[in-house]
């Protein structure tokens, strides 16, 4: 089999971080939204809630740093003979992945920023991060509310159908296309940087 054309060292190692912090996005959500209503469990859904933030702040600089790499260095191409359909839906779920990765932050941050609560957002504990200036307004926080929600359970099914395809490409239609991303697949480690 040829050599598999792979990502940039850069591009691998945002992809694969941004990964892991929106695992911890999804189970910190899942989790601290129920947890909330508990008594027994409020304090450690608060501390929670401070951590996704966190984490959804640094998701969003992260995915504006990969967004911009990704357009200084375009992917590797798709293998010849992918039809047309392959490639549309390919890019579609990409670019519809970096709509979520920015998307939910920015709703997320918006909601904060105009919680009538006021709750101060820092990172991780070291710094404050300063709220948008929306002053307090419950209208707007719902409606970002709604939309980080949205774009939460809508960015969890767009993980999932592309993990599925990449597992297709790889297991089902034998393309190695996982290769491609792997921090060190059986072909060499990862391209340039």
């Amino acid at each position: 089999m040829a050599r598999t054309a792979r990502y940039t060292a850069v591009a691998i190692l945002l992809h694969w971080l941004i990964a892991a912090l929106i695992l911890a996005l999804f189970v910190s959500g899942l989790w601290m939204t129920r947890a909330i209503e508990d008594p027994a469990q409020r304090l450690a859904a608060f501390q929670t809630y401070q951590t996704h933030k966190a984490i959804g702040l640094s998701v969003l600089a992260l995915s504006l740093l990969r967004l911009a790499w990704r357009l200084l260095h375009p992917p590797p191409p798709l293998p010849e003979g992918t039809s047309a359909f392959t490639r549309i839906a390919a890019a579609t779920v990409h670019w519809a992945l970096y709509g979520v990765m920015i998307g939910a932050p920015v709703a997320g941050f918006v909601m904060v920023s105009a919680s009538p609560l006021g709750i101060p957002t820092t990172w991780f504990d070291l710094f404050a991060v300063p709220h948008l200036p929306l002053g307090p307004d419950a209208a707007l926080e719902a409606q970002a509310k709604a939309v980080h929600r949205a774009l939460a359970w809508g960015g969890i099914a767009l993980v999932a159908l592309h993990v599925l395809a990449a597992l297709k490409h790889e297991f089902l239609d034998d393309q190695r296309l996982l290769l491609r991303m792997l921090p060190a697949g059986r072909e060499g480690g990862a391209g340039p940087a």
